[in-house]
């Protein structure tokens, strides 16, 4: 168990708490929300250009409104294991028992293979307890926090991690959905030629991710003691173009984990942002179903726009994203400037959180990100004055 003592939360920290509280729910509180997730190698970037030194935090430099937290949610607690390693890259098994190699100077991991890549290894894959206390109160490594943009061995105990962030910003845990945790099992060609070859031996597999899933939500819950404002549910299940896999399929095995996660952080007094990549159109309504509090990250590459979805969807869902990462790297600045106030637009009446469209990369510097920064705390204030980017419409 955690030893260290939570200092009490500052007054601009529930400042912040009230600000996303109100835009869940809908409500105009005293300006639109911003925060967002980061690239390494933009925060690289954007130290050395502002001149800042190595160990400033965006999220205070800036006074962000939310931070994410990612515990151990791996099917398998154990030690990487490590399979090659040189000043280049290091290739490692992980508690998913998928192999990776992650180059050290390339911003995301390559998974090389997946060890459960048969139905027969499938139907014998066991978890470990997701009430497991290692997932929250001990080092370790872990797959979700240790191989993506970064590399980390022996990450520090989650609670931590939230008990250090608990004071000054609203701190949400995190869990992966089932298609997620799913994928990083078997491997994405699998799930989708599976669904196609074996759907019901699938199906039954992918119910029992699910009951994993659920139970590490509400282990989650129990561990963090109060301390965690939200849940982000990570759960990719479509591309640029579309959803993976049938809408019918998805809506058999995977949309009822999504309904009792949310339900269960409902329970316990907590909203739900979900965090999926692509074109989600086929299936707003059904997350709209599951109770979810807010989509994310509206991808622009995928053809989603904030502005059309808020038209669509009125406040039935709120929207955290939209801003086009390649328009921030590479448009004019009058270009940006009417891309983030005309997303403003949807922020009336609450609901909108401004992020990215899925991360901020190392091509935006770090002079356009502060552009945008100070564009949503200038205009972002209630009520909205939009000038020329207002769209009647959407008052």
């Amino acid at each position: 168990m955690s030893i260290t003592t939570t200092a009490p939360r500052t007054a601009n920290c529930l400042a912040k708490l009230d600000r996303m509280n109100k835009t869940l729910r809908h409500e105009e509180p005293d300006r639109v929300p911003i925060s967002d997730f980061y690239w390494g190698s933009f925060l690289t970037r954007w130290r050395q250009e502002l001149g800042l030194p190595a160990d400033t935090d965006i999220y205070d430099y800036y006074d962000l409104d939310w931070a994410v937290t990612i515990p151990n949610l791996d099917p398998h607690i154990k030690r990487f294991e490590v399979l090659h390693e040189d000043e280049n890259e290091i290739v490692v098994r992980t508690g998913f028992e998928a192999v990776i190699r992650k180059k050290l100077a390339d911003p995301m991991p390559a998974f090389l293979r997946f060890e459960t890549d048969t139905i027969e290894k499938m139907a014998a894959f066991q978890f470990d307890d997701p009430w497991d206390e290692r997932r929250w109160f001990a080092r370790g490594d872990n797959q979700l926090a240790g191989v993506g943009d970064g590399f980390e061995r022996d990450s520090p105990p989650w609670i931590e991690t939230v008990k250090s962030r608990h004071p000054d910003i609203p701190i949400y845990g995190s869990v992966c959905e089932a298609h997620e945790t799913l994928w990083r099992i078997i491997g994405s060609e699998n799930v989708m030629l599976w669904i196609g070859l074996y759907p019901d031996e699938l199906g039954r597999f992918v119910e029992r991710v699910g009951e994993f899933c659920i139970e590490l939500t509400k282990a989650q819950i129990k561990a963090a003691d109060g301390l965690i404002d939200g849940m982000v549910v990570w759960g990719d299940v479509a591309y640029r173009k579309d959803v993976f896999f049938s809408p019918r399929y998805w809506r058999k095995y995977f949309k009822p984990v999504v309904t009792e996660i949310t339900r269960i952080c409902h329970d316990a007094g907590i909203p739900v942002i979900y965090h999926g990549c692509g074109n989600v159109n086929r299936i707003f309504e059904d997350y709209i179903e599951t109770g979810i509090d807010a989509y994310n990250p509206l991808e622009a590459k995928a053809g989603l726009d904030v502005v059309d979805l808020r038209r669509r969807f009125g406040h039935r869902m709120a929207f955290c994203g939209n801003l086009d990462v390649l328009t921030w790297a590479n448009g004019t600045l009058d270009e940006l400037k009417t891309m983030v106030l005309t997303k403003l637009n949807a922020a009336k009446g609450g609901g909108y959180i401004v992020q990215s469209d899925h991360s901020v990369p190392s091509n935006v510097t770090g002079e356009r990100y502060e552009y945008v920064v100070n564009l949503v705390r200038e205009y972002g204030k209630y009520p909205l004055q939009l000038g020329e980017y207002d769209l009647p419409d959407l008052g």
